[in-house]
């Protein structure tokens, strides 16, 4: 069917009128279908089909204009901004439909190429989005400019930015555009600085710098004419009675064989000449080199001091001069000189000593004798000293060396007795027999390698009666000399730590007067009271305090600490080559009162007591009340028993020598040694009995101690 209604169809063949052709002609204008005239094939020519060339330039013009539409509908509008000098060239790849600086593009990636005289090439991919006006600016990198300098003088250092770029004349130079900093320096020329700018783009930039002298003209005129001159130390010469000398302060020095050299300070300006005029050189004073020996003898020259030998004199020309050196012990020594202008001279005079002699006596006679440092022989002999002060030095192997200083007197003979002790000798006499405590407690000196048994043995027998199994024998040496005080601290020293302690009472009777031992004083307050002690005397330390809390020591601190176990037992124990049993002896029970324990007089109080046996003190007597033992130390086997430093443990039988032991750094019980006011029985009461704990009680105290080196 026709796709138009206008008229009725026709049937095909069918032809009301006109010819063929133009009824297919008028049906095509009317729009109806015409049948299509028949015309046999020609018998010379091919049958071809005729193109319909019109309707296929009138479509693809159709389709041109819809493209075109659609392009411009859809298109976005770019402008490419190029910051450049010169014209810009810009290439798209794609679809770009140019507008001045601006461009049109549908949305998407492109190649954007940018190309600029004088500027290095610029490519890169852009994104045109939905926006409907978008900008691009492309800034190009300018090619490097090229950089022609001379200077004047020429061959000059040329910096850019502190970095040497060659010396001029730089011609044709490659520079990046930007500023730079220039500096032109040659010898003797003030250094020309500038901020230069480099244009790029390969552009030619030339400069042309002109150098400023650096230097000043300086006249003078020279007597004699021809001495040496220096400028700084660097010889320099006159040029008509001129000299170029560089800016700034300058030194010159003018010499002359056989005259005294003159030295002028210049303050020289650039292009300011000066003129100095004429300089005369003064006759060179004669130079006199002095020694003697021995050295440093006093001299004089015209009864005016000079200095001592070695030194050098400086003595006018043309007339004698009294030179003379003195020592004392020596006599004196006189010289007369004279020395032409400029004449040098040497002279070493030998002193005559003034003598005394000295017999010297030294024990052992093997032992080295050194005067004045110098070895001079070995044992007692005489010898005739200079009579000045001499060092005097005497040594010997194993022994410790003595000095002595001693001035010999002409015509009489002097003695000097020298006797070396050894090492260990000499130590134990440079050690103060006693020493007294900040709160007056006194601490005497026991030296153990002084001693017949500083190894020793610690505990007790088996066999010994009253033996406890914590007493196990075991070896022990002592080596370190240590100071132990001679009685237990008692509540008025302690109260100067800890002022509100309070040692209580029993059953009514006090423990807490002022000469009392401290008692209810735990381990960790004994030890921290020897710490504040050694504060107080400005000793270091020698318990480790972390927050209050004692948990080690510094076993070679000097300062105040409980004496160790082995400490205690020696002092306790030991006596000459035999150990003691009891405070009092070996013999037990005692007999008389010699020492506070539980007696008569404290049975209600202790429950149990050493019968027949009365001390006068029913708790803990005040320091001291009872005789000391054979070493003079108070208290050591009764009265209150005693904290030492030691953690407690159980010895091996089979331990090796222990040497200076202190026991662990830190524990939970400590060791108790020595009897109290509390206890009767013989194996509470000999001194070996150990005990333990951590808390205070009204029977423990402590006494103090320290080493002594």
């Amino acid at each position: 069917m026709s796709d138009s209604d206008d008229g009725p169809l026709t049937p095909k063949g069918f032809s009301p009128g006109g010819t063929d052709a133009s009824r297919a002609d008028n049906s095509a204008q009317e729009g109806h279908l015409a049948p299509t005239a028949f015309e046999p094939l020609s018998a010379t020519a091919p049958n071809r089909r005729k193109l319909p060339w019109p309707w296929l330039g009138a479509a693809a013009g159709a389709l041109l204009l819809m493209l075109c539409l659609g392009f411009l509908l859809t298109a976005r509008s770019l402008d490419i901004q190029v910051m450049a000098e010169g014209d810009a060239s810009v290439n798209i790849e794609g679809v770009a439909l140019p507008l001045g600086q601006r461009w049109l593009l549908r949305p998407g990636n492109y190649l954007v190429s940018v190309t600029v005289a004088g500027y290095h090439p610029w490519q890169d991919q852009f994104t045109v989005t939905d926006a409907d006006s978008q900008t691009l600016q492309v800034t190009p990198i300018p090619l490097p400019g090229r950089l022609s300098l001379s200077s004047q003088p020429s061959g000059a250092a040329v910096y850019l930015n502190g970095s040497l770029v060659g010396t001029t004349p730089i011609s044709g130079y490659s520079l990046d555009a930007g500023s730079y900093e220039l500096s032109v320096s040659a010898p003797r020329y003030k250094t020309h600085s500038d901020t230069i700018d480099v244009t790029g783009r390969e552009v030619q930039q030339t400069l042309a710098i002109a150098l400023e002298p650096n230097w000043a003209d300086i006249r003078l005129s020279v007597e004699p004419d021809t001495a040496s001159l220096f400028i700084d130390d660097a010889p320099v010469t006159l040029d008509a009675n001129t000299m170029q000398v560089l800016a700034g302060e300058r030194q010159l020095r003018i010499s002359h064989p056989g005259y005294q050299s003159q030295t002028l300070n210049l303050q020289v300006v650039a292009g300011e000449p000066q003129d100095l005029g004429a300089v005369t050189l003064a006759p060179a004073e004669g130079e006199l080199s002095l020694s003697s020996n021995p050295s440093q003898a006093n001299v004089t020259v015209d009864g005016q001091f000079v200095g001592r030998t070695p030194v050098t004199v400086a003595l006018s020309p043309g007339r004698e001069h009294l030179v003379q050196l003195s020592k004392a012990g020596y006599d004196r020594k006189s010289v007369t000189l004279a020395l032409e202008k400029g004449q040098q001279a040497t002279r070493n005079i030998v002193l005559t000593p003034r003598l005394g002699n000295i017999r010297f006596q030294i024990t052992p006679d093997n032992a080295t004798l050194l005067v004045n440092g110098k070895v001079v022989g070995t044992g007692s002999q005489t010898l005739a000293l200079p009579a000045v002060e001499q060092r005097i030095e005497v040594q010997l192997d194993g022994y410790a060396s003595e000095r002595r200083r001693i001035t010999p007197r002409p015509g009489l003979e002097q003695a000097l007795a020298i006797t070396l002790l050894t090492n260990a000798e000499a130590r134990r006499a440079a050690l103060t027999p006693e020493v007294t405590s900040a709160l007056g407690q006194t601490l005497i000196l026991i030296d153990p390698t002084a001693e017949p048994l500083n190894e020793f043995m610690m505990g007790a027998s088996r066999r010994e009666p009253g033996r406890r199994s914590n007493e196990v024998q075991h070896p022990v040496r002592l080596e370190r000399a240590f100071y132990i005080a001679t009685t237990e601290t008692t509540n008025a020293q302690f109260r100067q730590f800890l002022a509100e302690h309070d040692s209580g009472q029993i059953e009514g009777n006090s423990l807490n007067r002022e000469h009392q031992p401290a008692v209810q004083v735990s381990w960790q307050q004994a030890a921290r009271f020897c710490n504040w002690l050694s504060a107080k005397e400005g000793l270091p330390p020698f318990y480790r305090d972390s927050q209050g809390i004692i948990d080690g020591f510094n076993p070679s601190s000097i300062g105040y600490r409980l004496p160790t176990e082995a400490e205690w037992s020696f002092v306790a124990r030991v006596e000459g080559e035999r150990y003691r049993r009891f405070a009092w002896g070996d013999a037990f029970p005692p007999t008389q009162a010699v020492v506070n324990v539980a007696d008569n007089t404290s049975a209600l109080v202790t429950g149990r007591i050493l019968n027949g046996y009365a001390d006068g003190h029913i708790v803990a007597a005040p320091v001291a009340s009872f005789p000391a033992n054979h070493r003079g130390v108070f208290d050591m086997g009764g009265n209150v028993a005693e904290w030492v430093n030691d953690v407690y443990a159980i010895p091996s039988a089979n331990a090796d020598v222990a040497v200076d032991p202190m026991g662990a750094l830190k524990g939970d019980n400590y060791t108790v040694r020595g009897a109290s006011w509390a206890l009767s029985r013989l194996s509470e009461l000999r001194l070996t009995a150990r005990d333990y704990g951590a808390r205070g009680r009204d029977d423990l105290g402590f006494r103090i101690a320290r080493y002594a080196e």
